[in-house]
C-alpha cells in the first residue's frame, strides 16, 4: 500500500534506522510489513539499536511460536510494555540474552509498577529457600539457606538478573515511549537495595555452607561502604563492604570469605579492601578492634571512605554501633597534621592509573570526570561538616543540596554541578548497561555507530539539523569543561566572594569558614592567606577586577604547589611589585599555561620567586612559542652578545656590572624556571649556568681592562685569561656551585713580568670586587682558592711563574685539581697556551706514580672524615655523602690521572663525558659506569632541587615532611612519592658507594 506521493505507508529499514543488511528479512519473520504495524516499526526505530532490538525479537520469535504471540500482543496493545521492552533488547546486549534465555523473563516488563525492597528480597531469598536464622533480632537480616553450592549460586545470579531486567527496562523505556524518567539518585538508590538484598541472600548461603546445621554463635554485621553506602551504585560496580563480628573468631572469617565467593560469583564484585590494614588485614574485627584501630593507625582515605558507611544485611543493630562509633572520626579528620598532603596524594595516585591514551575518554578518572564531582564534594564535607551537621549526609547530590543550603555553594553552581555529574552518571549507567561489564570508558569520538548508540540510550534527540551524535558532543564537552572548574566554583571562588563581602543573596562564607577551607586546601596559615586574598581582590581599579577574576584559577594552581602559602605570599609581593604593569595580569588571565606555571614556580622555588622580583619579563618566557616552550628558545650566543652589547653601552663600570648582574640574573631565572617546570635536563642545566657564569666573567673582564686603559691612557702591559676550576672548568656548575678559577697573565712586548703581573692583578682584583659586592641577587663570588700556594699565592702569575711551580712545587692536590681546567674568560690564545703548559702535569707520562695515588687516596679519607658537616647524615649529603658527587668526582679524576696519558679521550673537564670515555676503554665495566653516571645525576639533580627550594647552597636532603616534598617536586617527582624520592636517592647512591670502594679503594 502506498500513499498518494508514491511513498509506501509502511516505513523501510532505512527510514527505521535499520541498517543491518538482513533487517528487511528480520521485519519479514516477524510478520511487520503491514500498516498496521507502522506503530510497532515506528517503537522499534526509537531504540537505542534498532537492530540490536530487531535480532533479539527474531531470536525470542524464533524460540517458541507460543509466547511469541503473547509478546506480539503486549506490544501491540501496552505501550508502557513496549517502551520497556524494545528500550531494553536494543540498549543491553546482555539483557537481550538473558530475556530470550530464560522463558518468562518477558513477562517481568509487563507489571507498571517495579518491586519494592521486601518483594526483591524475598524473591532472592526465595531463590535459596533462605528462612530467618533463629539467632536473628529483632529487625536484623540475618537468614539460612535451605539451597547451597553451585544450585544457589545459579539461583541467585538468574533471580539477581532478573531484577536487574526490571530496573534497566523502567530506566530505558522513556527513550522509545512516552514513560516516565528515572533519575540518577533512584536508579542508584534501588541498585543499592539491590546489592544488599543480593548480599543478604548471599550471607544466607554463606552461613549454611559453613555451618550446616550448627548453631551461629557469631553476631555478624555487614557494612556497605563507598557507592553502596551512599546508595548511588552503578548497574555493575564493585560493592564495598566491611564486616563487624562479635566474636571476630575463624569462623566468623570462614562465613565473610564464602560470601563474598558466593556474592562474587552471582552478582558482582564484593571487595572487602576498605577494611582496616586492606588486603592485609583481618577480614573480621570486632567493633572495639575497629575503634582502635581507627583512633590510631587509619590513613585520611580511610575516614573519607567511612563517611558513607552504611548497615546493609546481617546483624542491623551491630551494623548501626559501628556507623555511630566511626562517624565522629570522619568529621575530626580534616584537623589531622597530614590530612592534606594524604588527600591530594590519593587523588593523583587515583588519577595516574588512567593511561595517558585513555584519559579524555574515561569519565570516572579523567579530567573533568566523576571523581573530580565527588573529590570536591567529600573534602568540602570533611572540612566544614567538623562544625556543620547538616553536611552529615553521604551521597553526592545530597552533599551537594547541602552545601547549597549551607551557602558553601552557589545555589546556580550547585544545580550546574548536579546537572553534569547527573549527565555523566547517565552515560556510565549506559555504557555498563550495554554488555553488563564494569567499564568508564566512553567510546572514541569519531566512532560513529558506538557513538550514535551512547546518545540514543541516553535519550539525546537530534536538535534543529544536528543530529544525535552531534549534540551528543556538543553536550559532552560542555558537561566535561564545566566539571573542569569545578575546584574553581567549589573552593576558590567562595573565598573571593567572601573577602569580597558582596551579598548576592547566594553565598555567604564567613571567616571561620573560609579559614577552614584554606586550612584543608594546603594552606598552614589560613588566617595570613586569607589576608593575601582580601588585599589581592581589593586593588582599587581595573587592576583588582582582573585580581578577582583569575585568583580563583590561580589559588587551584597554587595549592597543587608544596607550598601555597610562599606561593600565595610571593604571588602578592610580585603583583604588588607589578603595579598596573599592563601585560602582566594580561598574561595571566590569557594563558593558562603562564598562569598554571608560574604558580607551579611560586608555590615551590624561594630562589625563583626572588630572581622574578627583580626580573619579572622572564614570566612572559613562560608561554608556548611556535616551536616549542619559549623558555628553552634562548640562544646561550645571543645572551652573551646582549649583555656585551648593554655593558659597552653603559656610562661607567658600576654601571656596567650592574647590566651584566641583571643579565645574568634574568638569565638564571628562565633556566631555573625551565629546570623546575622539567623542560631542561641535569646536563643542559648545569651547562647553561657555567655558560652565563663564563660570560659575566668574560664580559666583566673586557670592561675592566677597557676602564683600566682609559684611566692609564696606555696600552695594556699584558694578556689576560681566567682559567675556570672544578666544576666552573668542567661546564658542570649547579645553583649553589662556587665559581673556581685562576687568573693567568702574559707581558706584551715592551713590558716586563712585574709591571704585567702588577697591572694584571688590580684587574682580577677589579673584576672579584665589583662582581662579589653585596647584592640582593644570587653571590657572585669569583673564588681564587685553588691558585698555587692557595691563599697565600699571589692572585695572578705569569705563564711562566705557573709552568714552573706545577713543575717543583705541585702536590697532588693540586694535579688533581687542574684535571678540570678549562678556559672561560679573557684571551683565549693565552688561555690555550696555559692548557696546553699544564698538560704534562695532569696528564703525566706513564701516569701518576703510586705514591700519588696513596697520597690522593689519604686526603680522600680525610675529607669523608673531616669535611662532612657535624651533625649531617653520610647517606643523604648529596656532596660529601655516601656515593655522592665527591665521591664519583674523585674516582673518575684518579682514573683520569692513571690512565689519561694512554687515552687522549680521557683529556676532558667533564665528569659526565669523561665516564662515557671511560667506559669507551674499558677502564671499568659499563655497568660501574652506568652506576656511577646514575649516582652523579642524581646527586646533582637533589641538590640543585635543595638551591631552588631553600634558595641558597644547601647540600643535605631533608627529612620526610613538607621540604622533603618540595624538594622532590622540584627535583621531577610528585609530591606523595617525596619518601620514593628519597629512597631512590640512597639506593642509587648506595650502589655507587660499592662502586668507588672497589674502583677509588676508599
Amino acid at each position: 500500500m502506498t500513499r498518494g506521493g508514491g511513498r509506501s505507508a509502511v516505513p523501510s529499514p532505512g527510514r527505521l534506522g535499520l541498517l543491518d543488511e538482513n533487517a528487511r528479512e528480520s521485519l519479514l519473520v516477524l510478520g511487520w510489513s503491514s500498516p498496521d504495524d507502522v506503530d510497532l516499526l515506528w517503537a522499534l526505530s526509537r531504540a537505542p539499536d534498532p537492530d540490536l532490538a530487531l535480532r533479539a525479537l527474531v531470536r525470542l520469535r524464533e524460540r517458541d511460536d507460543e509466547p511469541w504471540r503473547e509478546v506480539e500482543r503486549f506490544l501491540r496493545t501496552s505501550k508502557p510494555f513496549r517502551g520497556r521492552l524494545l528500550s531494553v533488547l536494543g540498549g543491553s546486549d546482555a539483557l537481550a540474552d538473558h530475556i530470550v534465555a530464560e522463558p518468562d523473563a518477558w513477562r517481568l516488563l509487563i507489571d507498571d509498577a517495579m518491586p519494592t525492597v521486601d518483594e526483591s528480597r524475598s524473591a532472592l531469598l526465595a531463590a535459596v529457600e533462605a528462612t530467618p536464622d533463629s539467632s536473628a533480632g529483632d529487625g536484623d537480616l540475618t537468614f539460612r539457606a535451605g539451597i547451597t553450592g553451585n544450585d544457589a549460586v545459579t539461583a541467585l545470579r538468574r533471580v539477581y538478573r532478573d531484577q536487574v531486567l526490571i530496573l534497566a527496562a523502567h530506566d530505558l523505556a522513556a527513550t522509545v515511549e512516552d514513560e516516565p524518567v528515572l533519575y540518577l539518585p533512584e536508579v542508584g538508590g534501588r541498585l543499592a537495595d539491590l546489592a544488599d538484598v543480593a548480599l543478604t541472600a548471599a550471607l544466607a548461603v554463606a552461613i549454611a555452607d559453613v555451618l550446616g546445621d550448627a548453631q551461629l554463635e557469631t553476631r555478624m554485621a555487614v557494612v556497605a561502604m563507598g557507592k553502596c553506602g551512599a546508595r548511588e551504585l552503578n548497574y555493575v560496580s564493585d560493592v564495598d563492604i566491611v564486616f563487624v563480628a562479635e566474636p571476630a573468631d575463624p569462623t566468623s572469617a570462614r562465613i565473610a570469605g564464602e560470601m563474598m565467593r558466593i556474592g562474587s560469583l552471582a552478582f558482582f564484585d564484593v571487595d572487602a579492601g576498605l577494611r582496616p590494614e586492606g588486603k592485609s588485614g583481618a577480614l573480621t574485627r570486632t567493633l572495639e578492634s575497629h575503634i582502635a584501630y581507627y583512633q590510631r593507625w587509619a590513613k585520611t582515605w580511610e575516614f573519607q571512605a567511612l563517611l558513607k558507611a552504611r548497615p546493609m544485611a546481617g546483624d542491623m543493630s551491630l551494623g548501626r554501633d559501628y556507623v555511630l562509633a566511626t562517624s565522629p572520626m570522619v568529621w575530626d579528620a580534616s584537623e589531622r597534621d597530614d590530612f592534606v598532603p594524604e588527600v591530594q596524594a590519593m587523588r593523583r595516585r587515583v588519577e595516574s592509573l588512567v593511561p595517558d591514551d585513555y584519559k579524555a575518554r574515561n569519565l570516572k578518572l579523567g579530567r573533568g570526570g566523576l571523581r573530580d564531582v565527588e573529590f570536591a564534594v567529600q573534602l568540602l564535607q570533611m572540612v566544614h561538616g567538623r562544625v556543620d551537621a547538616s553536611l552529615r549526609v553521604q551521597s553526592t547530590l545530597d552533599a551537594l543540596d547541602a552545601l547549597v543550603t549551607g551557602g558553601y555553594i552557589s545555589r546556580d553552581d550547585g544545580a550546574n554541578f548536579s546537572a553534569s555529574y547527573q549527565f555523566l552518571r547517565l552515560l556510565e549507567h549506559r555504557l555498563q548497561l550495554q554488555r553488563l561489564q564494569r567499564t568508564h570508558l566512553l567510546p572514541a569520538l569519531d566512532d560513529d555507530p558506538a557513538v550514535r548508540w551512547l546518545a540514543r540510550a541516553a535519550h539525546i534527540r537530534p536538535e534543529g539539523d544536528k543530529d544525535a551524535t552531534h549534540v551528543f558532543r556538543r553536550g559532552l564537552r560542555r558537561q566535561v569543561t564545566r566539571v573542569r572548574q569545578l575546584h574553581e566554583k567549589l573552593f576558590y571562588r567562595p573565598l573571593l566572594d567572601a573577602v569580597a563581602r558582596t551579598d548576592k543573596g547566594l553565598l555567604r562564607l564567613t571567616d571561620d569558614s573560609a579559614k577552614r577551607q584554606l586550612a584543608a586546601l594546603g594552606y598552614a596559615m589560613p588566617d595570613r592567606a586569607l589576608a593575601h586574598i582580601r588585599a589581592l581582590a581589593s586593588t582599587p581599579g581595573r587592576t583588582g577586577a582582573i585580581q578577582s577574576m583569575i585568583l580563583p584559577g590561580l589559588l587551584e594552581h597554587i595549592s597543587d604547589a608544596p607550598d601555597p602559602d610562599a606561593g600565595l605570599l610571593n604571588y602578592r609581593k610580585l603583583s604588588e611589585q607589578m603595579g598596573t604593569t599592563s601585560w602582566y595580569l594580561r598574561l595571566l588571565r590569557d594563558d593558562g599555561v603562564v598562569a598554571e606555571s608560574l604558580m607551579r614556580v611560586l608555590g615551590t622555588s624561594e630562589y625563583i620567586a626572588d630572581l622574578l622580583m627583580r626580573s619579572p619579563d622572564v614570566i612572559q618566557m613562560y608561554s608556548i612559542g611556535a616551536t616549542g616552550p619559549k623558555l628553552t628558545e634562548v640562544d646561550p650566543a645571543d645572551v652573551a652578545k646582549g649583555l656585551r652589547a648593554s655593558m659597552r653601552r653603559a656610562p661607567d663600570l658600576t654601571r656596567a656590572i650592574a647590566v651584566a648582574r641583571s643579565h645574568r640574573r634574568a638569565e638564571l631565572a628562565r633556566i631555573a624556571s625551565a629546570d623546575i617546570l622539567g623542560l631542561m635536563s641535569v646536563q643542559e642545566v648545569c651547562r647553561a649556568l657555567s655558560t652565563v657564569w663564563a660570560t659575566v666573567l668574560d664580559a666583566s673582564l673586557d670592561k675592566v681592562v677597557e676602564e683600566s686603559l682609559r684611566t692609564r691612557g696606555a696600552a695594556a702591559p699584558a694578556r689576560i685569561a681566567v682559567i675556570g676550576m672544578g666544576r666552573l672548568g668542567g661546564g658542570e656548575l649547579g645553583y649553589g656551585s662556587d665559581a673556581d678559577v685562576l687568573f693567568v697573565c702574559e707581558p706584551v712586548a715592551g713590558f716586563d713580568d712585574s709591571e704585567a703581573v702588577t697591572w694584571a692583578q688590580s684587574v682580577a682584583e677589579q673584576v672579584r670586587t665589583m662582581l662579589g659586592s653585596p647584592s640582593a641577587d644570587p653571590p657572585l663570588e669569583v673564588d681564587i682558592g685553588l691558585r698555587p700556594e692557595g691563599r697565600n699565592g699571589p692572585v695572578v702569575r705569569t705563564l711562566g711563574s705557573y709552568a714552573a711551580y706545577y713543575r717543583q712545587w705541585a702536590e697532588a692536590w693540586e694535579v688533581q685539581a687542574l684535571l678540570r681546567a678549562h678556559t672561560v674568560a679573557g684571551d683565549d690564545d693565552l688561555g690555550l697556551d696555559f692548557l696546553h703548559m699544564i698538560d704534562e702535569t695532569r696528564y703525566p707520562a706513564g701516569g701518576v706514580s703510586p705514591d700519588a695515588v696513596r697520597e690522593i687516596r689519604r686526603i680522600k679519607a680525610r675529607v669523608d672524615s673531616e669535611r662532612l658537616p657535624r651533625g649531617a647524615d653520610p647517606a643523604t649529603h648529596t656532596k660529601l655523602g655516601r656515593g655522592g658527587l665527591a665521591d664519583v668526582e674523585w674516582t673518575v679524576q684518579l682514573t683520569q690521572l692513571r690512565y689519561a696519558h694512554e687515552y687522549p679521550s680521557l683529556h676532558n673537564t667533564s665528569t659526565l663525558e669523561t665516564l662515557e670515555a671511560i667506559a669507551a676503554a674499558d677502564l671499568i665495566p659499563a655497568e660501574q659506569v652506568d652506576i656511577l653516571t646514575d649516582a652523579w645525576i642524581t646527586a646533582t639533580h637533589a641538590r640543585n632541587a635543595l638551591v631552588l627550594v631553600r634558595g641558597k647552597p644547601v647540600d643535605q636532603l631533608p627529612g620526610p615532611g613538607r621540604q622533603l616534598r618540595a624538594v622532590a617536586y622540584a627535583a621531577g617527582w610528585p609530591q606523595e612519592d617525596a619518601t620514593e624520592f628519597l629512597e631512590h636517592y640512597m639506593r642509587v647512591t648506595r650502589r655507587a658507594k660499592a662502586v668507588v670502594t672497589e674502583v677509588f679503594g676508599v
